[in-house]
């Protein structure tokens, strides 16, 4: 491939950033997520260092979460039901507050364990209501035919911030300590406010949803229905909820490895988040240059994430598990955006928030259920034995999904030749 031909392929891998709107938003993002990488790092650090516990760490988890859990469902139906800029701008004005209070609580000494718990509840609250709202959000900003193009690309910078947050935040709490991270990242919130404030609202692909007559009960109970009735994306929701709940936990799973199987300090700490992150940037730009997405992919991704993240439980060396880390996060991408970009192109526009949300409670929200066995286990026996637990959990729940996907096939093969031996 010569220069203009290379010049042209990657001009194609992000189309989706040529339209200025989804351009803003993009590199906002990027941003934004460093900072919220940099947080979730240093409050990992900051946990252990005040307790040397793991319950404590999976405690902190499970409360940022659990508003996740309870809450994001009706944040899907808010989705849908209000202008996604102003809701955007509000959630993430919330969020610099808490990132300041966060960081002048540690950067005076005052901090205690309680603070950490009431601030992370605090931010699982915000969560619950800006995910689903920013996820539907970047589909309006692209065309149809671009928007597998934008969740990879969305894909990429997430994996990009996991990559510069967390190798960021260990060199600052080694050199200068875990609140000028949590500064950082409450800076970090002004570059996606200015964004989201300087885009046109005219050039929206999706109209602004208009007053809904019906009530939110039922517009979340019309989400449920749409999910659970239509197979092609309950099969992916099955491989979300399996593999989002025991495999997804990076925030309890990498400081317990770091701390009590490999035993790093803050830098090396800070590189095994950075390794899952380069992995997951290569994989992410895979996904740019692919035009489709197919469930067998999906399992696929899914099938190779867990069988790494199993040996990186038995791993006791930290090269080799940066390395194994590095295959985690390449086939974690595969997995996840797999995983979205078939929710986001099979969902009309007027259920996408609320089907988006339902995704993220299974993807995110679960995560306490997640925290909460392995923080159990952990303590009762050790973090090994509680990752193992995990992935075999996670293959059960793909053997499910695959046996259902293709039943619901071979029921709509079934239906097909029944209706056309009805027309004959």
């Amino acid at each position: 491939m010569n220069l203009a031909q290379a010049w042209i392929a990657l001009g194609n891998n992000t189309r989706a950033l040529r339209v200025r709107n989804y351009r803003l938003y993009w590199f906002g993002q990027l941003v934004s997520m460093s900072g919220t990488w940099m947080q979730t790092t240093a409050q990992a650090w900051v946990v252990l260092s005040l307790t040397k516990s793991p319950t404590a760490l999976a405690t902190v988890t499970t409360l940022q979460f659990l508003p996740i859990m309870l809450l994001s469902l009706f944040g899907g139906v808010i989705a849908d039901r209000v202008q996604k800029r102003r809701m955007v701008l509000v959630t993430q004005t919330l969020a610099l507050v808490q990132a300041t209070v966060f960081g002048l609580l540690v950067g005076t000494g005052m901090i205690q364990v309680w603070h950490i718990y009431v601030l992370a509840a605090i931010q699982g609250v915000i969560n619950a209501i800006d995910n689903p709202v920013r996820q539907a959000m970047a589909s309006e900003l692209v065309d149809k035919a671009d928007r597998p193009n934008s969740i990879a690309l969305n894909s990429t910078l997430f994996n990009a911030a996991r990559i510069v947050g967390p190798a960021l935040a260990g060199v600052l709490i080694a050199s200068i300590g875990a609140a000028a991270a949590l500064y950082f990242n409450a800076l970090s919130f002004v570059a996606i406010i200015v964004a989201v404030l300087m885009m046109d609202q005219t050039k929206f692909f999706v109209r602004p949803p208009q007053s809904s007559q019906s009530s939110p009960i039922n517009d979340f109970k019309e989400g449920v229905r749409y999910a659970w009735r239509t197979p092609a994306v309950l099969s992916v929701l099955i491989v979300v909820a399996f593999v989002g709940t025991f495999g997804y936990n990076f925030s309890v799973v990498l400081p317990l490895l770091g701390g009590f199987v490999l035993h790093t300090d803050a830098i090396g700490f800070g590189t095994l988040s950075a390794s899952l992150g380069i992995g997951s940037l290569l994989g992410a730009l895979l996904t740019t240059t692919l035009h489709s997405v197919s469930f067998r992919r999906l399992i696929l991704g899914s099938v190779g994430f867990t069988i790494l993240l199993g040996i990186v439980a038995v791993s006791t060396q930290l090269h080799l598990s940066q390395a194994l880390l590095v295959g985690v996060g390449f086939c974690g991408v595969l997995f996840s955006t797999g995983a979205s970009t078939l929710i986001q192109i099979t969902v009309p526009d007027h259920l996408r928030g609320r089907v988006t949300s339902i995704f993220f409670l299974l993807f995110a929200g679960s995560t306490p259920i997640g925290a909460s066995i392995i923080g159990a286990i952990s303590a009762s026996l050790n973090v090994s034995d509680a990752m193992l637990v995990c992935c075999a959990l996670c293959l059960v729940g793909l053997g499910v999904a695959v046996w259902y996907e293709h039943r619901s096939r071979g029921f709509a093969i079934m239906n097909e030749q029944t209706a056309q031996g009805q027309t004959v």
